[in-house]
């Protein structure tokens, strides 16, 4: 059974190992951020009034210099800047209801990459593209479970989009800087970074295929980025996220992740291709769609 989980946001039925996840933020992560602000007002709250413990003279203060690393700050809000209006958000309108993705403008003529598993089943798709983009219609011009890869296209009124370039994944080395855009658990363009953990992984594509070559990176990942760009110091984009490991189920950030090489990307955009429906039994192979 495989261990690692696709990033669908499909709100279907779970089979067991495989969790698919609706853009909805759970109720559970709501209660753990007010859990967490209640803990430290106590927290607070006992160190100032503690009972029965001598009164001692407050130690004079020193200050101190602050140390900052601003140089990592600076690149991925320079990453983040220029990547942000070529991101997208996904809606997947399917028999068993809405779920959303990720993805990016690829050309300026309007053609978007996602994952196959976002789209998969869709009866319409709709995206909304950069951070004051409308929902507009989206068509599905290929869609390929043997490469967890989908390309859409949106008309553009004669307007060129602003899209992202794909970089070479061949360059990429263990320790490089990476960044994640996407929309996690309907959290639209959240950002976040990493490190390249580890390459040449293979994974499995929703029809069973090995997809070799992976990139894996400790950036968080979740429900809601499958599709999206993973993005080097450069800003352009050496990998589409679709993976991660799981464990006991659970369908959130572990640190590995895992993203189909840009090599494949770029094949796939050159050369669209189209597969089946993917059968169900890869759901028990223990994926998880994001």
């Amino acid at each position: 059974m495989s261990p690692f989980g696709l990033l669908d946001a499909r709100p279907s039925a779970v089979s067991e190992g495989v969790s698919m996840t609706s853009s909805r933020i759970p109720s559970f992560l709501a209660g753990a951020v007010l859990a967490t602000l209640g803990a430290g007002a106590l927290t607070l709250g006992a160190s100032d009034h503690r009972s029965g413990a001598a009164s001692t003279p407050a130690a004079p203060a020193v200050d101190q210099p602050t140390l900052r690393n601003t140089s990592n700050n600076d690149s991925a809000k320079q990453v983040y800047d220029g990547a942000k209006e070529s991101v997208v958000f996904v809606s997947a309108q399917s028999s068993q209801g809405q779920g959303t993705g990720s993805g990016f403008v690829v050309s300026a003529d309007g053609k978007i990459v996602t994952n196959q598993h976002v789209v998969d089943g869709a009866e319409q798709v709709t995206v909304r593209i950069g951070t004051g983009g409308e929902e507009q219609p989206a068509t599905v011009l290929a869609a390929d479970a043997s490469k967890d890869l989908a390309l859409l296209q949106v008309d553009t009124g004669g307007a060129e989009l602003p899209a992202l370039s794909l970089g070479d994944s061949s360059a990429v080395g263990v320790g490089d800087p990476v960044f994640a855009i996407g929309n996690p658990y309907g959290l639209d363009h959240t950002l976040t970074s990493g490190i390249v953990s580890a390459l040449d992984r293979d994974i499995q594509a929703p029809d069973g295929t090995p997809i070799s070559g992976a990139i894996q990176t400790d950036a968080a990942i979740n429900p809601g980025n499958s599709g999206g760009a993973l993005l080097n110091a450069d800003g352009k984009v050496i990998g589409v996220n679709a993976q991660i490991a799981s464990s006991g189920g659970q369908g959130g950030n572990v640190g590995i992740g895992f993203a189909i090489p840009s090599s494949a990307v770029a094949d796939f955009v050159s050369n669209p291709t189209s597969s089946q429906q993917a059968p169900e039994e890869y759901a028990e192979e223990g994926l998880m769609l994001q």
